[in-house]
């Protein structure tokens, strides 16, 4: 029964809760959590700027990127320009680029990028069309929030280093923080010009977010507590008749001087190691139909919290069966009619 529960439900709610964190992993991406702000030259967003987000509430990481500088590969003059930026940040993964990059001269290149300059190694000298140039140092693992740069040359400047922003990238801790968080960056941008600012973010994703989570988790928890409800009933039904079946057993081990007390913990106890073997039997035939068929699987968290639920539903359907077993009198159980 505890068996047949648990897969009803790892089947049923447990296929809409893989379903929904799914769903919810990938609107909760740095992407749908990225605040986009493009500024233009007239505008005089600098890299100060970095400071005053880092110490607003709700960020988790924030870059800002310079315009953009046209750059060719010094190996074929007149060859293909790709635009080049240099970037400000404290953590560099975020922007795709080692822990630790070399700052300064040194570019880092998308594999985009590093094509169209003709590089099959991200190794070689790129320039611009006043000659200033840069090292390419390695690849970059351009991330998925950063996308609209590419094709991508980035160039690590050292931390307080003056500069010009064009593009500022915050990334929020939680989707529902975009829209608030939107608000307090752009109050603190300190531009000269706010008419040459324009604030790009996820809003309506995170907006959607919630009512996806909001309808998928009121389904998949009223579908488990009606299973678990409709389970636990039949399970004291059943366990109340064995207890009718056997009340001559239960009347002889009183007989012999079993106290109430030992039999109720008999019986709850029997029931509770049944119902842990049923509960796991049970989870892993339904987690292995669930790989098998391609969906996908509830965490951890939730399985293991089935399982407890499940044991604890059995538990408690015994006990009242186990106190009728443990009130059978002797002498009306083993009277010879």
């Amino acid at each position: 029964m505890i068996a047949g529960m648990c897969g009803a439900v790892l089947l049923t709610s447990g296929r809409t809760v893989g379903a929904e964190q799914a769903v919810i992993g990938s609107i909760d991406s740095a992407g749908t959590r990225a605040i986009v702000i493009r500024a233009d030259t007239a505008a005089g967003l600098d890299t100060s700027v970095l400071d005053r987000v880092r110490g607003l509430g709700g960020v988790e990481w924030v870059g800002a990127f310079g315009s953009a500088d046209d750059m060719q590969n010094t190996a074929f003059p007149g060859g293909t320009r790709v635009p080049l930026r240099q970037v400000w940040a404290d953590d560099w993964l975020p922007a795709g680029l080692p822990s630790s990059p070399p700052q300064g001269d040194i570019a880092w290149g998308s594999r985009a990028a590093l094509q169209q300059l003709g590089m099959a190694d991200p190794v070689g000298a790129i320039a611009d069309e006043d000659g200033r140039g840069y090292a390419v140092g390695g690849r970059l693992a351009l991330p998925s929030h950063l996308d609209f740069l590419e094709p991508a040359l980035f160039a690590p400047q050292p931390k307080g280093s003056p500069g010009q922003v064009a593009v500022l990238v915050v990334i929020a801790e939680r989707p529902d923080l975009v829209a608030a968080l939107a608000t307090a960056v752009t109050g603190v941008l300190a531009v000269d010009d706010p008419t040459k600012i324009s604030v790009q973010t996820s809003e309506a994703i995170a907006r959607l977010r919630g009512l996806i989570e909001g309808q998928l988790g009121a389904f998949g928890q009223t579908l488990t507590i009606g299973i678990l409800l409709l389970t636990g009933t039949l399970a004291a039904v059943i366990l109340y008749g064995l207890v009718m079946m056997r009340r001559k057993d239960f009347g002889r081990r009183r007989a012999l001087g079993a106290s109430q007390r030992l039999i109720v913990s008999l019986l709850v106890v029997q029931t509770g190691l049944v119902a842990i073997t049923g509960a796991g039997v049970g989870s892993a035939v339904a987690l292995g139909v669930l790989a098998a068929t391609g969906d996908p699987l509830p965490g951890y968290g939730y399985v293991f919290g089935l399982i407890i639920l499940s044991v604890a539903v059995g538990v408690l359907a015994s006990v009242l069966p186990a106190i009728a077993a443990a009130r059978r009198e002797p002498i009306r159980e083993l009277r010879v009619p």
